[in-house]
């Protein structure tokens, strides 16, 4: 079932590149923005909800969290291609939206964190005693 991990992968994906897309033509941007970004999310939100349900086997999560791991070396490459000079000197909305992605980014972990140590009582984010 190492295989669910990619077909769950794609459907984010293709699920993230659409609402990127339909992001952008919200804000008047003819391109994708963060699709990437919301497929990722989006896996996060599909793994934890199928893990609470279990519908996860232990090898059905490895295949999620193999490629949820390459999700970090993907986006730095996608950034890296892009042309952040010509973006800044376009106007304040690029840097508006980098500033407001970091702001959303740390409020989301921060939301995120607290539910878990809600759900873990008081107690400090630990890993569970069941994995490795």
């Amino acid at each position: 079932m190492i295989i669910f991990g990619t077909a769950l992968l794609g459907v984010c994906y293709l699920l993230g590149i659409l609402l990127g897309d339909a992001l952008g033509g919200l804000i008047g941007v003819k391109a994708n923005v963060g699709g990437v970004g919301i497929a990722m999310m989006l896996l996060i939100a599909s793994q934890h909800f199928l893990k609470r349900r279990g519908l996860l086997n232990a090898v059905s999560e490895k295949g999620i969290t193999f490629w949820a791991m390459m999700y970090i070396p993907v986006v730095v490459a996608m950034a890296a291609t892009q042309n952040v000079l010509v973006a800044a000197k376009a106007g304040p909305v690029a840097l508006l939206a980098a500033a407001g992605s970091v702001i959303l980014c740390a409020g989301v972990i921060a939301f995120i964190n607290r539910i878990i140590q809600r759900s873990h009582g008081d107690q400090p984010w630990a890993p569970d005693a069941n994995v490795g």
